[in-house]
This record gives structure tokens, sequence and C-alpha cells, in this order.
């Protein structure tokens, strides 16, 4: 505290002029006081005008004031000198090569406080006091020190840049606007400067609302790694219960099965936390850009805001986070399927040939599916309930049998918008998604109907080939017509040829990639087969193309 108390004590008694301790002090009719050389300089520089004034105040004394030395003053500061106090201000005071310095200060020059745009110059606190205490001076505008104000004034007409044309989006002075600048559109730069703050705020409330969007990807991608973590660990953990049973003939099998689920689990967190680091990567420097525009914000010189404005206004794209789709957990519920029906069949299997139990993405590929069945009855084993999911139909088709049955209409229903919905082709997906092996059969009324299995990720806007079943390589579609059948698949058509019905059978076995139709009468005749790789789980689907047609999901017992 007496350190403080010292320090301004230096401060109260040193010299505005030289910013030395006063030597010889002497305080003139206003109450302020000087060095006598100091201010004896000051006044000789007057002399021309006879009118003599504070170099602090500005207050004008005339005739010239007699100059005495002030006693108190003096024995002062002799006494602060015996203290040690040291006669000139502290280095970190001075201008350093990287500080603006005051363009008042003589000699060793002292560290600007403020820059005035309107004088333009800069000034020390002690020799900003006049812009404080004198009234005209106290109009000017001061700004944080600035090595560039000589970039404010007009190199063609020596005047204070303060309008803005926006023609050549440039600072101007006034003369310049009536000069090579007439007619041109410009404004006050403090009009340019507001406006380009409102552009400013757009620029950081969508940096903002990004940050946000994000963020709470991010928090879904957590979401999926935990989700693969408790899928993937069910799946070992049941594994390992069916493999207890059989320990003797699928230990090594066992350990096979969890080491391929663990390196799945790795690659499927791996990809998800790669891309949830770039998007917290991006939510960074998107906060890092946000507080660099809300400091730029505050830029008082507007020449300096609009010279930098347009390359710090710009930003980085966003990271595409448009993939980012978090599925059902269930991601390794087919491993155990898989082992269930090995457990049931490897008793006679194993004795012959040995199974290969692999996975792909988080799809199981077991090389033990039977053939496929003969009769219905065989079918019927594989019988799946199927219901159609509202939230994809187009508006023109009317549900009816608890969501199994459909009707094509030629007034659009009152269905709430989705974005899951078709919006051109008269269609709609299952609820249900399809693995393993599935059979269904579907009863059509009325001709062109399309029986369909896609996948999820099939477009749903627009009349694009993207959207319609068996237009592109999503989809796998039968037309089934009053006296033809035609199957279609990637906008390729096939004539199918068999007997006519109005019931078609399909059986999905989607490890072994067999898509097959049937007409299901008294018998079963194969319509037609595909052989493919089914890369994600599939769903049934209906297209009605004609206005009267129906079709319904039959209930199988």
């Amino acid at each position: 505290m007496a350190q403080k108390g010292d320090q301004l004590d230096r401060e109260t008694i040193s010299c505005s002029i030289c910013l030395d301790l006063l030597n010889d002090p002497v305080t003139i009719p206003c109450g302020h006081s000087y060095c006598m050389s100091c201010m004896k300089n000051f006044w000789d520089g007057e002399d021309q005008r006879k009118i003599y004034s504070c170099p602090q105040c500005g207050e004008a004394f005339t005739p010239r004031p007699v100059l005495k030395k002030s006693t108190m003053l003096a024995a002062l500061v002799e006494q602060l000198k015996k203290t040690g106090l040291q006669t000139a201000p502290a280095d970190h005071c001075y201008a350093g090569p990287e500080d603006v310095s005051c363009d008042v200060c003589t000699g060793r020059k002292m560290k600007a406080f403020k820059s005035c745009l309107t004088c333009p110059a800069s000034y020390c606190k002690n020799h900003l006091q006049p812009h404080y205490d004198a009234a005209p001076l106290k109009k000017h505008k001061l700004v944080e020190p600035s090595k560039k104000l000589q970039e404010n004034i007009c190199s063609r007409h020596d005047e204070v840049m303060k309008m803005f044309c926006r023609t050549d989006q440039q600072s101007i002075c006034y003369l310049c606007s009536v000069d090579e600048h007439k007619g041109h559109d410009t404004v006050s730069a403090a009009a340019e400067r507001t406006e380009r703050q409102r552009e400013l705020e757009v620029s950081r409330l969508n940096i903002q609302q990004r940050i946000q969007d994000r963020e709470k990807d991010v928090k879904l991608l957590q979401q999926e790694v935990e989700a693969v973590s408790r899928s993937a660990d069910k799946a070992v953990e049941d594994s390992e219960k069916i493999f207890t049973e059989l320990i003797h003939l699928l230990q090594k099998r066992s350990s096979d099965v969890k080491q391929q689920i663990r390196s799945q689990q790795e690659t499927e967190v791996s990809g998800v936390k790669e891309l949830q680091e770039k998007l917290q990567q991006e939510i960074t420097e998107l906060k890092r850009k946000d507080a660099e525009l809300k400091h730029f914000s505050h830029t008082e010189d507007h020449n300096q805001f609009l010279h930098n404005y347009p390359s710090v206004s710009q930003l980085s794209e966003p990271t595409d986070s448009s993939s980012i789709n978090i599925r059902p957990l269930r991601y390794f519920e087919d491993v155990t399927a898989a082992v269930s029906e090995l457990r049931d069949k490897l008793q006679d299997i194993l004795s012959d040939k040995w199974t290969n139990i692999s996975l792909t993405g988080t799809e199981v590929d077991v090389l033990l599916s039977g053939p496929e069945p003969k009769t219905r009855a065989g079918f019927l084993k594989y019988s799946c309930e199927i219901t159609l999911d509202p939230n994809t139909a187009h508006t023109e088709l009317l549900f009816s049998e608890g969501s199994r049955k459909l009707q094509r209409m030629n007034q659009q229903q009152s269905y709430s918008s989705h974005p899951d919905r078709f919006t051109f082709y008269r269609q709609v997906l299952s609820r249900e998604s399809l693995t393993g092996r599935c059979y269904w059969e579907v009863e059509w009324r009325g001709g062109g109907v399309r029986i369909a299995v896609t996948y999820k990720n099939i477009s749903r806007a627009g009349l694009s080939d993207d959207c319609g079943f068996g237009y592109n390589d999503k989809s796998w579609a039968l037309r089934c017509d009053t006296n033809s059948y035609n199957f279609w698949f990637n906008n390729i058509e096939t004539p199918v040829s068999g007997p006519r019905s109005s019931r078609v059978g399909v059986y999905l076995d989607h490890r072994a990639g067999i898509l097959s139709f049937y007409s299901v009468s008294e018998t079963m005749t194969l319509l037609h087969r595909v052989q493919t790789t089914f890369t994600h789980p599939l769903y049934a689907g209906l297209w009605l193309c004609n206005y009267g047609v129906t079709a319904e999901l039959c209930k199988l017992e």
C-alpha cells in the first residue's frame, strides 16, 4: 500500500510537459503546476499571440503571468527524492519498438494511451488530459492506440476520411465525394460500419447455430458409440452362452466369433470417433472464429474495420454431417441369430465340413444357408409379420386392415408432413427391417402393382429414378399387371413368365443374397430369382401405379 501511495505521489508532482518530477516547481493561476523552465519555454512559444494558456486545461491568461517558485512543492519533491523514488517513469511506461508512442513527448517517448482519429495523433496519459478537460477536444473520437492513423488521412486532400464509397468499396474524405467520386453511392463511414456490423452479427449467429448443430451431432455420435458397444457386448455375451453348450466342438469357433465382433466394434467405433473428432475440431475452430469476430466487432476505427472485414468475415466450409444416421440399437443381433441357428444344425454338419462365421460391416455371413424351401409349408416356416409405415406413404394411398392394406385414391389423404414420405411415386415401405430368412405374401387387385424390397436410404422426394422401386440399384421390384409380370432392377426391365395369380409370395435369404418371387395358388411357381449381395437391411415396399388398385400384406397362418 505504501508503494502504491508513493506512485500516486510521484504522478501528482510530475510535470506534464517533461514527464519528470517537478524541477523548480511553479503553479500558474489555473492551479496546474510545471517545471519553471518547461513553463517558460512553453509560453515563449506563445509570445507572438500575446495569449498564454495552460498546456493541460487550455485556460488563457493575459498578460503573461509572472512565474514564482512554489516552495511547498519544491520541499515535497526533495522529500520524495530522499526516500529513493526514481525521478523517471518506470521503463514499462516508455514506448518500445512494438508500441504506439506519444506524438507530443520529446526525448524518450512514452507509450500512447489513446489515439485521436480527429487530430490525428496519439497521446500518453498526461498529454491526453486536454482531450478530457477542454470542451472542443471532448468531441474528438478517441480509440485504442494505433500506428495506422495516417491511413485515415486522404493522400490527395490531406483530410480525414470520414466517408465510404460503396461504388468503389473504399474510404474517402468529403472532398473526394464531390471530386473523383462524384455521383457514386457514398455514405458516412459510420453508416457503412453500422451496415457491416449487422452483417457481422448475422455471421456470428450463423456460427453459433453451427456450433449448436455440431454439438448436437457430437452427442448423437456419442450415442452411436455407446449403442455399438452395448450391442457388441450383448452379442459377445449371448454367443458365449450358446457356445458353452457345445464347448468341446465349438471352443475355437467361440473365440473366433468374439474376436471378429470386437474387431468390427473397433472398426465401427473408430469411424464414428473419427467423424466425432472432426466435428469437435470444427466446433473449436468455430468458437475461435466467433471470438475473433466478437473482438473484431469492437474495432473502433471504422476504416480499419472496413479494410479488414472482407478477410475476417470469411467462414470455412462446414463439415458434411449429412451421412450421420443413427441406426436401431441392434448392430450385432444377426450374430446371435446366426450362432443360434448354427447350434441347432452344427451337430450333424461339423462331422462333414467346417463352417465359417464371418462379419461384413454389421452383417453376418453364415455359410450354412440351407436350400430354398420347395413347398408353401416350407416357406411358411420363415413367415414374418410385416406392417406398412404410414410415415413413408404417398398421400394418395389409403390404409386399412391395421396398416396392412392399401388402396390408391384419386384425392389426397390428410397425412402430416414427414421427411420419410414419398412425394411423387405412389409407394410405401414396411415398418420392419428384413434380415436373415423372411417370407411374406401380397394379395393384389386391379393391375399395376409393384412388389418390392429396398434399402431404407432410397430417395423419397421428387420424380427421379432414385425414388422409384426398380429404377435404381437400391431396390428390386416385380410389376404385376392383369396379363403380365415384369422384373425391374437399376432401371432394367426383364420380362417374367408364369401363371397369373392375385397372390405373390416373396422369399428373402438376406445372408445368402437370394430374393425370389412366387406365384401362389394351389401350388407355388417360381416367377423370378435374384442372386446378389445385400449390403444393408432391406424393407418391403409396395407401389400402386393406377387408381383403384389395392394391395394387402397377407396374414399367414
